[in-house]
């Protein structure tokens, strides 16, 4: 995806969707966030996604290891 076609507020989105995804999907894979949410961003966006995932996992999201 190019920078020019990212909405402003899009990466935002993806933030508050994934850690909310994440809450309701302790054990979810990428590939099962990518399609619940992956219809609700541009189409290119599964690999920030993906990214926005391992971000909130590393940070710390219960079910993780990380309480």
């Amino acid at each position: 995806m190019r920078f020019r076609e990212d909405k402003p507020g899009d990466l935002d989105r993806a933030r508050a969707a994934v850690a909310a995804w994440r809450e309701q999907h302790p054990q979810g894979t990428d590939e099962q966030l990518v399609a619940d949410l992956g219809s609700q961003f541009h189409p290119d966006y599964a690999v920030v996604l993906r990214a926005v995932l391992f971000a909130v996992d590393s940070h710390g999201a219960p079910g993780h290891g990380h309480e």
